[in-house]
C-alpha cells in the first residue's frame, strides 16, 4: 500500500526528473517541411545557418509548422485543406498525437500555442456555415479539443500570439472554400478580409478591414514584434496589373498603413507575398512568383530594397536580418540585400519558415 510519504516522495522524484527540451532536439532555430527527390515529404530542423538537425516523415505534403515554447515538439498542419495535423517529438522522431478536424471542419496550415504550452489554437474552415472558427486543444490530455470559437471572419488562414500572451491576431483572409470544390475560390466577388484580435477564450476586441476597393486582397500571413507590431502579407484575387499593396503593418488602437515597392519592382512580385517577418525594425514580405524578397523600414515604411531568390517564400528573423527558403532547397541568410550564408538541401522547401 502507498503511504502518504511515498506518494509525496514520488511527487518530488518526478517534479526532479529532467524534463526534455529543445536541447535534447539539437537545439534547431527552424522548422520547414519539404518534399524530397523520392516524392515523400518530411519535417526538417535546421541549425541558425541553415544546416540539417533532422527530418522527420510527414504523410502528405505539409504546410506550416507550430513548435512548443518549451518542449522539443512540433505540429505539422497539412496543407489547406488538410484534415490532418500531427504532434512530433522532435528529440525521438516519434508521433505523439494526431489530430483530425472535427466533422465539417478544416484547418489552413497553421496554429499558435498559448505562452505556457498548455494550449494550441488552430485556424480552422466551418465550411457548411462559410465562417472562420478558432479550435482549442489541450496540450496535457493528448491534444484533446475541449472548444472552439469564431475567428471573426472567413477564412482564417493564420494566427499568432500576441505579446500580451492574452489575445491572439487572426489573419481572416476573406477566401469561403468547400472541400468538395478542393482549392477553388467560391466568393471572390464577396471577399471581406480582415485581421482580428481576439481573447483566448474567444471575445472579439478589435478588428481592422481594407478600403473596398481592396476587399480582394487576401490578408494570409502574419509576423508579430515584441512590442506588439503585426505584420500581415497579402495576396491580390482580382487582376494582377492592378498592383495593390501586398504588405501592411498594424498596431492595435491604430489605423493599418499599407507599404509598397517602387513601380517595377512592386510589379515582379506578380500580385502574391508568400509569407512575413519582422526583424530589428524591418518588415521582409517573399514572392515565389516573382522569385523576390522585398524590406521595408517597419516604422517609416520606406522600401529599403530586395533581394532576388528562384522560388524562394519561406522567410524568418536571423540575427539583424532574415533567412529564406526556396523551392529549389535553398536555405540563405540575408543581411540588407547581401548574401551572409548560404545551405543547400536535396529538396523541395514548402511555403514557411518557422522560428523556434
Amino acid at each position: 500500500m502507498t503511504t502518504r510519504r511515498g506518494f509525496l516522495a514520488g511527487l518530488a522524484a518526478a517534479a526532479s526528473f529532467p524534463r526534455p527540451t529543445w536541447a535534447d532536439a539539437g537545439s534547431p532555430a527552424y522548422l520547414a517541411a519539404a518534399q524530397v527527390p523520392d516524392g515523400s515529404y518530411r519535417l526538417f530542423g535546421l541549425t541558425a545557418a541553415g544546416e540539417r538537425l533532422f527530418d522527420l516523415p510527414l504523410p502528405d505534403r505539409g504546410h506550416a509548422a507550430a513548435a512548443h515554447p518549451t518542449r522539443p515538439e512540433a505540429v505539422a498542419f497539412a496543407r489547406r485543406p488538410g484534415t490532418f495535423a500531427l504532434v512530433i517529438d522532435c528529440a525521438t522522431g516519434t508521433e505523439k498525437a494526431r489530430l483530425e478536424s472535427p466533422e465539417g471542419r478544416h484547418f489552413y496550415g497553421h496554429g499558435a500555442f498559448s505562452s505556457d504550452g498548455h494550449t494550441l489554437f488552430t485556424p480552422e474552415n466551418d465550411y457548411e456555415a462559410g465562417q472562420g472558427v478558432i479550435g482549442v486543444w489541450d496540450t496535457r490530455a493528448d491534444y484533446t479539443r475541449i472548444d472552439e470559437f469564431p475567428s471573426g471572419g472567413v477564412g482564417p488562414h493564420d494566427a499568432r500570439l500576441m505579446p500580451d500572451h492574452e489575445t491572439l491576431v487572426v489573419a481572416n483572409g476573406g477566401i469561403d472554400t468547400h472541400p468538395d470544390s478542393g482549392r477553388t475560390k467560391l466568393n471572390i466577388p464577396l471577399m471581406e478580409p480582415n485581421l482580428t484580435y481576439v481573447t483566448l477564450d474567444g471575445r472579439i476586441l478589435e478588428q481592422v478591414e481594407l478600403d473596398r476597393a481592396l476587399h480582394k486582397n487576401s490578408i494570409r500571413h502574419l509576423a508579430v514584434s515584441p512590442d506588439g507590431q503585426v505584420a500581415f502579407a497579402m495576396q491580390w484575387q482580382g487582376d494582377v496589373a492592378d498592383n495593390p499593396p501586398l504588405v501592411g503593418l498594424h498596431r492595435r488602437g491604430e489605423a493599418a498603413r499599407l507599404l509598397i515597392a517602387p513601380d517595377e519592382a512592386h510589379r515582379r512580385m506578380e500580385g502574391y507575398a508568400g509569407s512575413v517577418a519582422l526583424s530589428g525594425g524591418v518588415v521582409a514580405i517573399t514572392s515565389p512568383r516573382g522569385g523576390l524578397a522585398q524590406r521595408f523600414d517597419a516604422e517609416t515604411g520606406a522600401f529599403l530594397g530586395q533581394h532576388a531568390s528562384a522560388d524562394v517564400c519561406g522567410v524568418s528573423a536571423a540575427g539583424t536580418g532574415f533567412a529564406l527558403t526556396t523551392g529549389t532547397g535553398l536555405v540563405e541568410g540575408i543581411d540588407a540585400d547581401r548574401t551572409a550564408w548560404q545551405a543547400r538541401h536535396d529538396c523541395r522547401w514548402d511555403n514557411h519558415l518557422v522560428a523556434i
